[in-house]
């Protein structure tokens, strides 16, 4: 039997596709490998991102706690955070964690840079 054995890729739908690939470029560090047209991927490590236009794009975030964790270095996070803070992007959540910074994409997407490892969270909740 064949199982699932990671995640492929993710594909956000965004309004502004330029304004979308300067912001996890810019800020996030991601690469770009192509931009054509109504999409463009990007890779963050061996994380690949698909950004698509839609018309249908939401015009905010959605009220559930939803969202897509980014790794990040201890050490980096700090950084990043400060770096993001300062270009204005909105946080849709304070962290309880040091571990954890949670903010919104151009079009209200949920996303959290992220430290830690699944052992370490595991262990913080065995406590």
């Amino acid at each position: 039997m064949e199982n699932v054995c990671g995640i492929n890729h993710v594909t956000l739908s965004v309004k502004d596709l330029e304004r979308s690939v300067a912001f996890y470029s810019d800020l996030l560090g991601f690469e770009v490998w192509m931009r054509k047209g109504h999409s463009a991927y990007l890779e963050a490590g061996t994380f690949w991102l698909a950004l698509v236009v839609d018309e249908n794009v939401r015009s905010g975030p959605l009220p559930e706690y939803t969202h897509l964790a980014l790794s990040v270095s201890k050490d980096g996070l700090p950084v990043l955070k400060e770096k993001l803070l300062r270009a204005g992007v909105a946080e849709w959540q304070e962290s309880e964690r040091a571990g954890s910074f949670y903010f919104l994409d151009p079009d209200g997407h949920k996303l959290e840079l992220h430290s830690g490892t699944l052992a370490e969270r595991l262990t913080m909740r065995e406590r």
